[in-house]
């Protein structure tokens, strides 16, 4: 069902309804749920919350990008932010100029100012390492609107030379025990081909001088890939470094539903198939038990942003969500803040929140001791007292593929379902709070549609959108007899419910 099909179909929950219904959804189906609200099964990570991309390394110097991180740090929980390009000629890091006139030489004077930003905001880096400096390069071949060099170094060893004074720079202005805790992951996406003009050996051979000459400074500091598209390369690579006494300390990947929907039976399932299969590759090598990052995936989609973290939770350790800000050029400057259809992968845009964003901040609010859940749930022990859960109704949300914003229609098949959520072990009559995120609620596009859907927005308009997409204050309500709530969700929508 398309989504002007369901705003025509009323409204979505059962005690707010006042607009008329066809036939069909006059009697939604009832979906059980059941929280148990004394069996503690573990502990939850919040993974989601390890780090957000976000596009190349001088975009973080925006004011409007900072501002937006303010946002996933204060409401979200964000540690650490992934970008391209740290080592860009864009960031004169090792390229020629008049004022070197033309020898290039190590300059770190935008990087300490990209890193000091996230710092000053309470994140640490994940650190990207590339592109190349064209100083330093084999060729001239350049990925996106900032042409970052894409080519394999002319030497190794020169390469290698580089990056321990980078390091070394980085070690002494942030201090080593700051570093140790960021994260190296070498390259980026090095299976395709507008990411790396190398071979596999030629990103093995990459890999293994960057980790060495990393491990020179301090042999603590964690590096890892091969940060490839689809899982791939995992064997071949973990393989690799077993050989020839490559460093690893852990492996990466990126996984988008949107570049293998059509070859999945089901959308939802192809980022937790990928990561699955990319953690049983991990466990077959000789790295068994070491951390896998999701280091890029993305949905647009709430009831599928927590199905999939939820089904990656057994086999990985951290994701990044590909981007936290529309302030976002790899593919050049967007022309307009919000459009129909497909709005490609940031969570928010200039201070305006989407429901992607708004999703996780119903996740952050979960506690970190989950609780068992039959269906379509995440539990946990509240933060202080009572009881956590997100609940979601999972749609088929055709989702961004390789060119983001290159669809003008959202195309989503479900239908709305009341979902009878028993909380087992807690009295009947319990107070609850319920907060929801959808495409119409915690969303800021009906809003800009009643605005006549400008393609520029005014100062005045951007402060009216970022109200309207903030999520609406909770419905008070109490568990009744059985101890269950019953709650209507459209099709991708996402319910928090918290029980005192």
């Amino acid at each position: 069902m398309q989504r002007r099909q369901f705003i025509q179909a009323g409204g979505m929950l059962a005690a707010a309804a006042t607009l008329p219904r066809p036939a069909w959804a006059l009697a939604p189906e009832r979906v059980p749920v059941t929280i148990h609200a004394r069996e503690v099964t573990g502990s939850l990570a919040h993974v989601w919350e390890e780090s957000a991309g976000s596009d190349r390394a001088a975009i973080t110097l925006r004011e409007r990008w900072r501002q937006d991180l303010d946002r996933w740090v204060d409401e979200v929980g964000l540690k650490r932010v992934r970008f391209h390009g740290i080592l860009n000629d864009e960031l004169g890091v090792y390229a020629p100029s008049i004022l070197n006139r033309g020898k290039p030489k190590p300059n770190f004077q935008n990087v300490f100012e990209v890193y000091d930003g996230l710092i000053a905001r309470g994140v640490s880096p994940y650190v990207e390492v590339g592109f190349m400096p064209q100083a330093l390069a084999s060729g001239t071949a350049a990925f996106g609107f900032y042409k970052g060099n894409i080519t394999p170094p002319q030497s190794l060893d020169d390469w290698a030379g580089f990056l321990r004074t980078w390091v070394s720079a980085l070690a002494n202005r942030y201090g080593i025990a700051a570093v140790r805790t960021w994260p190296f992951e070498i390259w980026n996406e090095p299976n395709l081909p507008f990411f790396w003009t190398g071979n596999q050996q030629q990103y093995f051979d990459l890999y293994k001088a960057a980790a060495v000459a990393i491990k020179q400074v301090d042999a603590a500091i964690p590096v890892g890939g091969p940060s490839t598209s689809g899982g791939a390369w995992i064997k071949e690579f973990a393989g690799f470094c077993t050989q020839n006494n490559a460093p690893l300390d852990f492996f990466g990947t990126h996984a988008y539903a949107g570049s293998v929907e059509k070859q999945v039976a089901d959308v939802n399932e192809a980022i937790p198939n990928t990561v699955a299969q990319v953690r049983q590759a991990i466990e077959a090598s000789g790295h068994a038990g070491k951390p896998l990052w999701l280091s890029e995936w993305s949905s647009d989609s709430p009831a599928m942003i927590a199905h999939v973290v939820k089904e990656c939770l057994p086999s990985l350790q951290a994701m990044s969500h590909w981007t936290l800000s529309g302030t976002y050029e790899e593919l050049g400057v967007f022309d307009t803040v919000l459009r129909e259809g497909d709005n490609g992968w940031p969570a928010m845009y200039r201070g305006i929140a989407r429901p992607s964003f708004n999703t996780y901040k119903l996740l952050h609010a979960l506690g970190t001791e989950r609780l068992r859940t039959d269906g379509p749930a995440l539990a946990t022990k509240g933060r202080k007292l009572g009881v956590s859960a997100l609940v979601w109704n999972l749609a088929v949300a055709a989702q961004a593929a390789g060119l983001p914003t290159s669809s003008t229609e959202r195309k989503v098949t479900g239908t709305p379902k009341t979902f009878d959520v028993q909380f087992a072990g807690l009295k009947p009559g319990t107070a609850a709070q319920v907060r929801f995120v959808d495409q119409e609620r915690a969303s800021p596009m009906p809003a800009w549609r009643a605005m006549g859907s400008p393609q520029y927005l005014k100062p005045e308009q951007v402060a009216q959108l970022r109200a309207a997409a903030d999520i609406a204050p909770p419905v008070r309500m109490r568990l009744d007899a059985r101890s269950t709530l019953s709650l209507e969700l459209p099709p991708e929508g996402v319910a928090l419910i918290e029980c005192a």
